[in-house]
């Protein structure tokens, strides 16, 4: 299943020490991300994935237990449950459009089917992000990407959700990865989200109590590979 062996482990020590020197495209929007130390992060980051390198290694694949991923998405899966049973409003986005935006195309379904609002603000509006050129956020079955040159885009920014935010009006939840995720927790909206070992922003923030649920898995395989996962969050919607 998705996530059972995910980036390799000087991948993901080169990123940890990128979040951890200050990296503002590794801290996804959010403040305080980069303040503890690389150890202290990658304890955060094995802990989350319910995998711990040997010692002083720096070579090999950086597992996540496939239980682990399956539990987490249940957690998701619980919070998306009251959502369903408020009638809330929610936004689903994504910044990693090869791999994930299946399994958000059919949580959104579920949601929908359940009277959840699937909110999709900004659609459609040109905007530039520095010398980036001209992008646009499009919603592919109420599930909010970034689009430039008429290609849909992977990115870490927090721009995006921030100009979603802007215009309104506020969602009860969020559930989203990258710099969605993060710009989302930053203005302080209820958010689940999925993260990536190479990616540790969001596992920090949930560790500082500013996020819920964090799915920790590769986030970039197959999108039939994330089936399981689909099936773990749905089972815990009423």
């Amino acid at each position: 299943m998705a996530g059972v062996v995910s980036h390799p482990l000087d991948n993901v020590l080169w990123k940890v020490g990128l979040l951890c020197d200050g990296d503002e495209r590794s801290q996804f929007g959010l403040k305080g991300v980069c303040d503890l130390s690389e150890a202290e992060v990658l304890q955060l980051v094995s802990e989350a994935s319910g995998w711990w390198p040997e010692p002083e290694s720096r070579f090999g694949p950086f597992r996540v237990a496939a239980e682990r991923v399956l539990e987490d998405c249940g957690h998701v899966g619980d919070r998306l449950a009251i959502a369903c049973e408020r009638r809330e409003s929610v936004i689903l986005a994504t910044g990693h459009p090869t791999g994930l935006p299946l399994l958000y195309i059919e949580i959104g379904r579920e949601l929908a089917k359940r009277g959840v609002e699937l909110l999709t603000p900004f659609e459609g509006t040109p905007f530039h992000e520095g010398h980036k050129g001209r992008r646009e956020i499009r919603y592919f079955h109420d599930v909010a990407m970034l689009v430039g040159h008429g290609n849909t885009l992977h990115t870490h920014s927090s721009r995006p959700m921030e100009l979603m935010l802007e215009e309104g009006p506020r969602p009860d939840l969020v559930f989203a990865d990258h710099g969605f995720a993060g710009a989302a927790i930053e203005a302080g909206i209820d958010t689940v989200s999925i993260a990536d070992v190479n990616d540790p922003a969001l596992i920090v923030a949930k560790a500082l109590g500013r996020t819920q649920a964090v799915v920790v898995m590769d986030d970039n395989v197959r999108p039939e590979a994330y089936w399981p996962c689909f099936q773990a969050i749905a089972a815990r919607l009423p």
